[in-house]
């Protein structure tokens, strides 16, 4: 981790017209005292609506320290940066996810002897962000960094990034032949024709750098060997902005070589290749020794030709010169200790931390086992969580959620609770209906809801109820929408923001949990068969979408069941709890509830200002899963370009139980529509394996 000293003009200011209400004044200082009192781990247990960020924007102001915000999803991450950005104008407010708008990992499905290369399409607008993240973290104290679990993937050494920046003031005494042998080593290209991001030219002694991480670029104007003036000026236009007394340039990219020749890496690759194959020489597997000498081989050649070759990832470990299962530098190490790590959504991103290793695992393992890579490849990993776990014990946490989980909960020194909610609201009041008509109660209380022009959201149990519900909606008058993996996160976005706008009224899916942002509209949720007891309907689950309505004056929940179950039970006591201390809290201060008033605007224009995009692969194979790689390939595997079920007994049930394990976690993850998903193949290969 980072180590320098806090300069002096670099604090947190936070500037904000809204005051500590309700809750908050004691949530920040309970907070604040119990990490100055030394508490690692603490839990802030913030109902829908209390104002969590800005308590938490209070407490980085008080503890003024470099701050982590990891956020479980890019829609997420995005409205959380712009809010910090909107609290903290004067700091670095700054944006680190995956680069990626697509990205299909390489894999291999034995039972089908299918290969999957990898494809990706870079968002140059992210990666930009990525840079500018860790060039402020390098040259800094006050940054706050929002992230999603991309930060515990290896992004290359922060010590070789901090030790070849270019470090220029005016009036030094430096030959210009130096200056571009640096640049070159910090992985930036000359270009004289078509200046561009991660280039420089030269235009006798004048030099023109523009940074990865920024517009605009520099001009450094040597006389002789003399820096006779700096300038920072717009790249596009040519205009000079302003004059420096200094510039520190960093790295264009995050892996920079090794000052080890590329010869010494090739040997390497070469020893562990010689290691390999008789492994599978022994073992009679011919064509799998025969596929990697292959493989391998052409990758050397590559490297030695180029210095690069495709999936060059995958020799992470001869790169950054780490040893044997050393973990993988990642945007962590680029903090400095005790810095502060805010876990939000804490019982949806902690599950996916600790389940991006596994998934990565498992794929390489196929890709091991059957020849395609070295074991080294293994190295080319995210951080397991027991090492995400070593530099939360170096930092102090702070886990943010509605209903933290039992990790959270079991490993804190404080529980922080902040029900009262500044604007007085109150958790809805939850009815309970019968289940048999329940779709013409809906269509009632729905045409109730929008007479007073407010919303409605419908949960159901699986995507095609919630296609045949929306559609039903629409044919009696209802201008209904669903919403299911198969639809853009952009498209998303667009569906709540006519929502919001009462362009639609109603929307019917089965997991509207994932978006988390503002509905103020929204009155009424109904949860259809809420006495169907599992994932859908868990205790977690109820308590999080019954939140949704807790932003409207009039906001209410229908739980449509014929019997209680224990975690209707559970949820329904916690919520008459909750609404009890509102009440009294409202009664003792003259407090009468107001609908939250926010701009219908705010919603595209959070993932529009970070240029946030998914693109969804429609492939036949994977048309409709919406899931994370680590699972796609298992239902490939299922559910290959051919029909028909697998015909392995053995291979059949070690995929089920695979299955399984994904369904879990995606339940854990509270990704409802990829757990269900999954548990409607689960079902059809049980049926399959029945049929053997």
């Amino acid at each position: 981790m980072q180590e320098y000293k806090k300069k002096l003009d670099e604090n947190f200011r936070l500037i904000s017209r809204f005051k500590p209400k309700g809750d908050q004044p004691q949530a920040i200082k309970k907070l604040v005292d119990g990490t100055k009192k030394g508490l690692r781990k603490q839990v802030l247990l913030g109902v829908t609506g209390s104002g969590k960020t800005f308590t938490i924007a209070k407490v980085i102001e008080a503890l003024q320290k470099p701050t982590l915000v990891i956020s479980h999803n890019k829609t997420l991450a995005a409205q959380l940066c712009s809010e910090f950005k909107s609290f903290f104008p004067e700091n670095a407010a700054e944006f680190f996810v995956s680069y990626f708008d697509y990205f299909q990992p390489e894999a291999y499905v034995p039972t089908r002897d299918l290969y999957i290369d990898k494809e990706v399409d870079i968002n140059i607008e992210l990666e930009k962000l990525r840079y500018a993240t860790t060039a402020s973290l390098m040259s800094r104290y006050d940054v706050i960094v929002v992230s999603s679990v991309s930060c515990i993937y290896g992004i290359g050494s922060s010590e070789t990034y901090k030790e070849i920046v270019l470090n220029i003031k005016k009036g030094d005494l430096i030959d210009r032949d130096t200056i571009l042998d640096n640049l070159v080593e910090m992985q930036y290209s000359r270009n004289d024709y078509a200046f561009s991001s991660r280039n420089f030219r030269v235009r006798g002694d004048t030099i023109d750098i523009w940074p990865s991480y920024q517009d605009t670029a520099f001009r450094i104007e040597l006389f002789g060997d003399e820096v006779e003036r700096i300038v920072e000026f717009d790249a596009l236009k040519g205009k000079t902005l302003k004059e420096l007394t200094s510039l520190t340039v960093y790295p264009a990219k995050h892996h920079i070589p090794p000052h080890v020749k590329i010869e010494e890496i090739v040997e390497e690759i070469k020893k562990e290749l010689e290691e390999r194959l008789p492994f599978f020489e022994k073992k009679g597997k011919l064509v799998e020794a025969q596929r990697l000498r292959e493989r391998v081989g052409y990758d050397i050649e590559m490297l030695l030709e180029t210095g690069y070759c495709s999936g060059i990832e995958n020799y992470s470990r001869y790169l950054d010169g780490r040893k044997l299962g050393e973990k993988p530098y990642t945007l962590l190490d680029y903090f400095p200790e005790d810095f502060l790590m805010i876990i939000d959504e804490s019982h949806q991103t902690l599950p996916q931390l600790r389940g991006m290793w596994g998934g990565n695992y498992s794929r390489k393992k196929n890709l091991v086992d059957y020849g395609f890579r070295l074991p080294s490849a293994f190295d080319n990993r995210p951080l397991n969580f027991e090492e995400f776990e070593e530099y939360m014990n170096k930092a102090f946490v702070i886990f943010v959620s509605a209903t933290p989980a039992s990790y959270e909960l079991g490993n804190s020194e404080q529980v922080v609770e902040q029900i009262i909610r500044p604007t007085g609201l109150v958790d809805p009041e939850v009815l309970i209906r019968p289940v048999e008509n329940q779709i013409d109660n809906l269509i009632k209380e729905i045409n109730d809801v929008v007479s007073r022009n407010e919303r409605a959201l419908v949960t159901t149990l699986t995507k095609r109820m919630a296609e045949d519900l929306a559609e039903y909606l629409l044919d009696i008058g209802v201008k209904a929408q669903y919403l299911h993996s198969e639809i853009t996160a952009l498209d998303r976005i667009q569906i709540l923001r006519e929502l919001r706008e009462g362009k639609i009224e109603a929307v019917v899916g089965i997991n509207l949990l994932r978006e988390g942002l503002d509905l103020p509209e929204v009155s009424l949720v109904a949860i259809l068969d809420a006495d169907k007891e599992g994932f859908l309907r868990s205790e977690t689950s109820l308590i999080q979408i019954m939140g949704r309505a807790a932003r409207n004056v009039n906001g209410h929940v229908i739980l449509y069941a014929d019997e209680m179950t224990k975690s209707m039970n559970w949820a329904i006591k916690e919520s008459n709890r909750r609404r009890k201390l509102q009440l009294e809290y409202n009664e003792k201060h003259g407090i009468v509830p107001k609908t939250v008033e926010k701009e219908v605007k705010d919603l595209l224009e959070v993932v529009e200002s970070f240029k946030v995009a998914e693109k969804v692969d429609v492939s036949p194979a994977r048309k409709g899963i919406g899931l994370d790689v680590s699972v796609q390939y298992l239902l490939v595997e299922a559910f290959g370009e051919s029909e028909g079920s697998l015909e392995d007994e053995a291979e059949l049930s070690l995929l089920i139980v695979k299955l399984e394990e994904a369904m879990k976690l995606a339940a854990q993850n509270l990704e409802f529509e990829k757990a269900a998903l999954i548990r409607d193949k689960i079902k059809e290969l049980k049926e399959d394996l029945n049929n053997l």
